[in-house]
């Protein structure tokens, strides 16, 4: 049998044959993948070879025909139309650049977070993405100081409506606090401060979210020490304020007295 041009024959642990696809373009060896057949692999060279020889396809122009994987399809027009080769599905373009997860998702990136997401796969788990960053699954939103469990349109919105956009600018932190919410009342914008004790309560309600969230702080802070509840309750941390600041507003601050009359059933 003819050897077919770019396809590899390997054998797994148990013995096992398969086949690997790879192309050599600007002196770069890039592998296809692994195929259970060398026709299979060989159509996926000729795909290759299609995009970076006779260069009549488009990044767009993807279909599930298509013996490469979306994601490889994506590395190679970026390579063959930018000049850099990424082993995630990137796409650069003049002041941006495009992470696809698939052909309908297309998350939108500063150039600034062109390194990070290079070296970082992108993964999607109900409805939110991550990386793993040294063993941990990170929300992406964590790199822009929103939160884990942040509620989008009360906690954080996306400027232009579209989600996928985490550009710098498209992204405004409404409530960047734990247990803080921002909200109207009476034609007035103030800052209510919640905490979860087997369902919702209210702490107090703030003309800052920075006493809003101290006063956050000040509940865990009694809760935990009353034994009204052992959760693992995260705290705040004020970057703008020094401890003796801190201190001043923690010590003034009021919270409801609901949460002194639950430390007294607590103890009766």
């Amino acid at each position: 049998m003819e050897k077919l041009k770019g396809v590899f024959k390997a054998y797994k642990k148990n013995g096992e044959a398969y086949y690997r696809s790879s192309i050599t373009y600007k002196n770069k060896h890039i592998s296809l993948g692994s195929f259970k057949n060398p026709e299979l692999a060989h159509k996926a060279y000729l795909e290759a070879y299609e995009i970076f020889f006779n260069k009549n396809t488009t990044l767009l122009g993807y279909c599930e025909d298509h013996i490469l994987s979306f994601e490889k399809w994506v590395i190679l027009h970026n390579f063959r139309d930018n000049g850099y080769y990424f082993g995630n599905p990137i796409y650069l373009h003049k002041y941006y650049f495009s992470y696809y997860l698939d052909p309908q998702t297309e998350l939108k990136f500063d150039a600034d977070d062109l390194f990070y997401y290079a070296s970082h796969k992108i993964h999607r788990k109900n409805g939110y993405f991550y990386v793993n960053d040294y063993g941990f699954q990170q929300n992406i939103l964590n790199r822009y100081g929103i939160r884990n469990f942040a509620v989008k349109d009360r906690d954080y919105r996306f400027k232009n409506g579209d989600e996928y956009d985490f550009r710098h600018y498209n992204i405004e932190i409404i409530n960047p606090y734990y247990g803080v919410c921002q909200e109207f009342r009476k034609n007035k914008l103030v800052y209510v401060a919640r905490i979860n004790i087997h369902g919702t309560w209210t702490i107090g309600v703030y003309s800052s979210p920075v006493k809003a969230a101290i006063a956050y702080n000040k509940a865990v802070d009694f809760v935990l020490a009353h034994g009204i509840s052992s959760k693992n309750y995260v705290k705040n941390y004020i970057e703008e304020l020094n401890s003796t600041q801190y201190q001043e507003i923690y010590s003034s601050i009021k919270i409801s007295k609901k949460l002194k009359e639950l430390a007294k059933k607590k103890t009766n």
